[in-house]
């Protein structure tokens, strides 16, 4: 072979080697940049978020509390603490003991209490618990029975006007709750309106409507 033709062989070569190095190494920078490589770089898209902390979970998760709770219980029928004047704007010096007092023909006594106030004057209630009945009769006219959360006292609302929007027998009602306004439905005399208010001492499965023990509300009423 001459000396020409070996320096075009080794040029040959050379171009050729030259061009198989350029080749591999585009090849080698594409699958570095590929997705094979950053699949094994970035985070894995299935792994799970992790849970929000309870602090920071907002308000509004918190269980809901119920709008109807049980009534708070009566401390005791004669806890003067546990009672308020049934009237509305009635001080206790506005009072007067009428309990003793006798009615008709003289032979009956009155064991309650009498409320002086003008008729539509508002009539609350004067403790916690629950409407018992709401009745008409000729004597008391429109009348409302509350027996307390132990069952073992009813206050009894007599001469009403006209009973509050709404109230129904079965209610629970809280202390001061409106029951309805004074009035002189019933026997009493339309010169005098007034509340007719009592306080009966029963036991918890006697009705309404039988017998029980009156107490006098005007040192309950009054701290006297």
């Amino acid at each position: 072979m001459s000396l020409i033709d070996r320096i075009l062989t080794i040029i040959v070569t050379a171009t050729l080697t030259s061009a198989v190095w350029i080749v591999a190494g585009g090849s080698l920078m594409e699958n570095a940049t590929g997705e094979g490589q950053r699949s094994t770089t970035r985070p894995s898209e299935a792994a799970p978020s992790p849970s929000p902390a309870i602090d920071s979970l907002p308000s509004d998760a918190a269980p809901a509390e119920p709008l109807d709770g049980q009534p708070e219980r009566e401390a005791g029928s004669g806890n003067r603490d546990n009672l308020m004047i049934p009237v509305l704007n009635v001080r206790a010096s506005d009072l007067s003991d009428t309990f003793t007092q006798t009615r008709g023909d003289g032979a009956r006594l009155h064991e309650a209490l009498d409320v002086m106030a003008p008729v539509g004057t508002t009539v609350r209630a004067a403790g916690s618990g629950r409407v018992e009945k709401l009745y008409r009769s000729r004597a008391g006219g429109n009348t409302v029975y509350v027996r307390t959360s132990d069952g073992s006292t009813i206050h009894y609302y007599a001469h009403l006007d006209e009973y509050a929007e709404g109230l129904k027998e079965g209610q629970r009602i809280r202390r001061g709750q409106r029951l309805g306004t004074v009035g002189s439905s019933g026997n009493a005399d339309d010169q005098t309106p007034h509340l007719h208010f009592a306080i009966l001492q029963t036991t918890a499965d006697a009705e309404w409507w039988e017998p029980a023990n009156a107490v006098n509300p005007y040192p309950l009423l009054t701290g006297q």
